[in-house]
C-alpha cells in the first residue's frame, strides 16, 4: 500500500510550510536521508550502536496474567503480545530516533543539537546521545512539563544538556516546539533540530518513521517466529512517532492497526488531545495534517494527563491513515490511562508510562472488535513505548 503520492506527502497530508530561511536546511535533510541514512556504513554504525548500546533487540513479552485480567469473554483473546520499548536504554523508543539523527548531523557537520521534548523522554534521549557523541544539547521543554516531568529534567542536566522552559502559550509541547523552531532559523548553519516525533516539515516525517520501523520490524519477525502474525496492532499516538515505527512494518500486512489517543477529562469537554477524532485539517509545525483549531483556524490547546500526548497535532502519515480507513483511531480519557497503569503493574510487574497506558485502556474494546471481524480468538500485539518512572508521582496522586 503506497503512502505518498508526491514526495514529502501521504495523501493529502504532509508538505513543507516553513520560513525560507529553513527551506535550505530542509533540502540538505532531504539530501542526507538518501545519501547518508540509506548508506551501508550509516546503518552499520547506527544498528550497531543499537545492539550495543541501544540493547536492541528489545523482547516481546506473552502478557497472560493482563490478558486475563481484562475480564473478556471465553474465546475471545488467545495471546496479548507487548513489544517493550522501556527496556531501551533511557526507558522507551525515543533513543532509536534520537541516536539515528544525531549521527546524521555529526556527518553534516553540525556543532549543535537542539531539540523539544513534552514528556522528557526525547530529551532525555537526544541528551543521551549527544553526550556519548561528544556535542552540545539544549532542549525546550514547556514550563509545565517541566514541572510534572521533573525526573527527566534531572537526567537531562546531568546528562550535560541545557534545559530551557518555555513560558509561552500553553507552556506544553506544541510551545516547546514553536521555541525550537525560532532557534532553529536563527542557527541553521550550525544546528541540527533533532525532532521527536513523526511530524514537522519534509522530510522529518519520513527521517523519524523510518529510525523508528526498527520497532515493526523486529516485532513482525519476532512473532513470526514464536506464533505467528497477530491480528491487531496498537500503539498510543500523539505525535505519533512510537506508533509509526510499530504499523510501518505491518501496513502492507492483513493486520488491523489501532491507534489510541488522549482523550483527557473527555472529547466532549473540551479538554482532551484527540486530534484525528476531533479535529480538522490545518498546518501546524510546518506540515499539513490534522489539528485542534477553532472556527477560524487558530489552533487550540491540547490537553491530556501524559506530557508526551499533550499536543494539538499528529503526525501526516497517521493523518493518512485515518483518512484513507487503513487504521483505527480511539481515544482513552486520563482517568482509564492511570487504572491501565495500575493494571499493567499488578497483574504483570511492569511500570509504563502514562502515555503508553492509553494503548492498554483499549486493548479489552480492540479485542472484541476484532474478534466480531475474524470470528475466532485473536493475538493482539501493543507496543509497549515506555517505563513509568518519570509519572510515578502523577500515578500516586491520581490513584484508582
Amino acid at each position: 500500500m503506497s503512502t505518498a503520492e508526491r514526495v514529502g506527502y501521504y495523501g493529502e497530508f504532509g508538505g513543507r510550510f516553513v520560513a525560507e530561511t529553513l527551506v535550505p536546511a530542509l533540502e540538505e535533510l532531504e539530501r542526507a536521508f538518501e545519501t547518508h541514512v540509506k548508506s551501508a556504513s550509516f546503518q552499520s554504525e547506527w544498528r550497531g550502536l543499537l545492539a550495543s548500546y541501544v540493547g536492541r533487540p528489545t523482547p516481546i513479552y506473552r502478557a497472560d496474567r493482563l490478558a486475563h485480567d481484562l475480564g473478556l469473554e471465553p474465546g475471545t483473546l488467545s495471546e496479548l503480545w507487548l513489544k517493550r520499548e522501556d527496556l531501551c536504554h533511557t526507558g522507551a523508543h525515543k533513543i532509536n530516533n534520537a541516536l539515528g539523527q544525531v549521527l546524521l548531523a555529526k556527518r553534516l557537520g553540525k556543532t549543535r543539537i537542539i531539540a523539544e521534548t513534552g514528556a522528557g523522554q526525547h530529551g532525555v534521549a537526544t541528551a543521551t546521545a549527544c553526550a556519548m557523541q561528544g556535542l552540545p544539547c539544549e532542549v525546550y521543554m514547556g514550563a509545565v512539563d517541566v514541572e510534572r516531568q521533573a525526573p527527566n529534567v534531572a537526567r537531562m542536566q546531568m546528562l550535560g544538556a541545557r534545559v530551557i522552559p518555555v513560558e509561552s502559550g500553553s507552556r506544553t509541547l506544541k510551545d516547546a516546539m514553536n521555541e525550537a523552531l525560532r532557534d532553529w532559523v536563527t542557527n541553521v548553519r550550525t544546528t541540527h533540530y533533532c525532532v521527536g516525533s513523526a511530524a514537522g516539515p519534509h522530510p522529518y516525517p519520513l527521517l523519524v518513521s523510518e529510525l523508528q520501523r526498527v520497532i515493526g520490524d523486529e516485532a513482525r519477525a519476532q512473532l513470526a517466529e514464536q506464533v505467528g502474525p497477530p491480528d491487531a496492532v496498537i500503539a498510543c499516538v500523539g505525535g505519533g512517532s512510537n506508533a509509526i515505527g510499530m504499523f510501518r512494518a505491518f501496513i502492507n500486512d492483513p493486520v488491523a492497526l489501532y491507534g489510541v489517543e488522549a482523550a483527557g477529562e473527555g472529547v466532549e469537554t473540551g479538554r482532551h488531545a484527540a486530534t484525528l477524532t476531533a479535529g480538522r485539517v490545518g498546518v501546524l509545525h510546518g506540515s499539513r495534517t490534522r489539528v485542534l483549531a477553532d472556527d477560524f483556524g487558530q489552533i487550540i490547546e491540547a490537553h491530556s494527563i501524559s506530557a508526551g500526548l499533550d499536543y494539538p497535532g499528529v503526525g501526516p502519515e497517521h493523518a493518512w491513515l485515518a483518512s484513507s480507513g487503513r487504521a483505527t483511531y480511539l481515544t482513552a480519557k486520563d482517568d482509564e490511562a492511570v487504572r491501565s497503569a495500575y493494571q499493567l503493574a499488578r497483574t504483570e510487574g511492569i511500570l509504563i508510562a502514562l502515555e503508553t497506558a492509553h494503548a492498554f485502556a483499549r486493548l479489552a474494546d480492540i479485542a472484541r472488535s476484532e474478534h466480531l471481524r475474524v470470528g475466532r480468538p485473536v493475538r493482539l500485539a501493543v507496543c509497549l513505548s515506555g517505563r513509568g518512572d518519570k509519572d510515578l508521582a502523577t500515578l500516586l496522586e491520581r490513584k484508582p
